[in-house]
């Protein structure tokens, strides 16, 4: 397949990292760091971009496949971890700029992360709603420290 023009702009995403989970409001102690490794990469020559996330246990495994249609401004990421959980959210990337959401009723989510200018840290956090996205609390901070430099699609 070609690559996809419409994801040129995430070109800065692709590499290896090492992924630091903390802040959580899902673990006993919130002082607790969780680790592990992401890689994001092309797939299918450029078509999409996936990012593999993790191993088995902790942070649990994660696979997105981002995509872009090319006469839409906003990407479509399609989410599903080990613990059987698929989902599928809205994300907007303008450079230092990431962010992810989904709505519904019962469980609404958003991420927010800036990109250090040298595109070499990742700090972001992850916020939940459960009333359909009229309150929200956080739920974690996820930074990313990147190990292997970007490559063209």
């Amino acid at each position: 397949m070609k690559p996809n023009p419409a994801l040129a702009g995430l070109t800065p995403l692709v590499g290896d990292w090492v992924m630091e989970l903390h802040r959580a409001s899902f673990l006993p102690d919130p002082e607790t760091k969780l680790t592990g490794t992401v890689a994001i990469d092309w797939t299918e020559g450029g078509a999409a971009m996936v990012m593999r996330q993790g191993d088995r246990e902790h942070p649990q495994s994660a696979t997105w496949i981002i995509g872009r249609d090319e006469s839409d401004t906003g990407y479509r990421v399609m989410y599903a971890d080990g613990r059987g959980v698929s989902r599928i959210y809205d994300m907007s990337f303008d450079w230092p700029q990431w962010r992810m959401w989904r709505a519904t009723a019962d469980f609404s989510q958003r991420y927010e992360a800036t990109i250090d200018d040298d595109g070499l840290v990742v700090r972001g956090y992850w916020q939940k709603s459960f009333d359909a996205g009229t309150t929200w609390e956080h739920d974690f901070n996820i930074d990313y420290v990147r190990v292997r430099p970007p490559e063209g699609p």
